[in-house]
């Protein structure tokens, strides 16, 4: 059993997602916006970093997942999207927990099935998955759907670590 907190970073809302992983399945423990406001960058990193570390000291997760930076067309929106995530990891790494990071598309290949996704298919998957009354706001649903996709990864290289093992004391004999 592990917990996990996830965040899909952004310069002005942070979503975050917490799950309890139990074998193959999911717990939802809660999920939210770091809402930033239109303080200058320096001010919104501090926040992005409090949020994450008040976070951290109530769910105790034992992981911690982030989305990478994705870069389109705007290099400054991807800079300052690589300095909320730096916050959000510096936050993590204060209190010694290991740092996953995993595209866009890997997360919605895990979770959708199909990397090309759109928010609306990741927000329906995440509530039908974790069995949510209601479907979370958008970048809360990325921040659960990062936390999923960093559990099926984690239990793939445990799998894969276990196959392994087995086939070298095969070996062995």
């Amino acid at each position: 059993m592990s917990i996990i907190l996830a965040i899909d970073p952004g310069s002005r809302t942070t979503g975050y997602g917490v799950v309890k992983k139990r074998g193959h399945n999911f717990d939802y423990l809660g999920s939210g916006c770091i809402r930033l406001g239109d303080a200058e960058l320096p001010a919104r990193l501090k926040m992005i970093f409090d949020g994450v570390s008040e976070l951290i000291k109530q769910f105790q997760p034992s992981e911690f997942a982030i989305e990478q930076v994705f870069v389109a067309h705007n290099v400054g929106g991807a800079l300052k999207l690589g300095q909320a995530r730096g916050a959000a990891i510096v936050a993590a790494v204060n209190a010694n927990l290991p740092v996953a990071e995993y595209s866009a598309r890997q997360v919605k290949q895990a979770v959708v099935g199909t990397g090309g996704a759109d928010k609306s298919q990741v927000q329906h998957m995440v509530q039908s998955i974790l069995k949510l009354s209601k479907s979370p706001q958008a970048d809360a649903a990325d921040a659960l759907a990062i936390a999923m996709c960093h559990g099926h990864t984690q239990q793939s290289l445990i799998g894969m670590a276990g196959q392994a093992s087995k086939t070298v004391r095969g070996r062995l004999r």
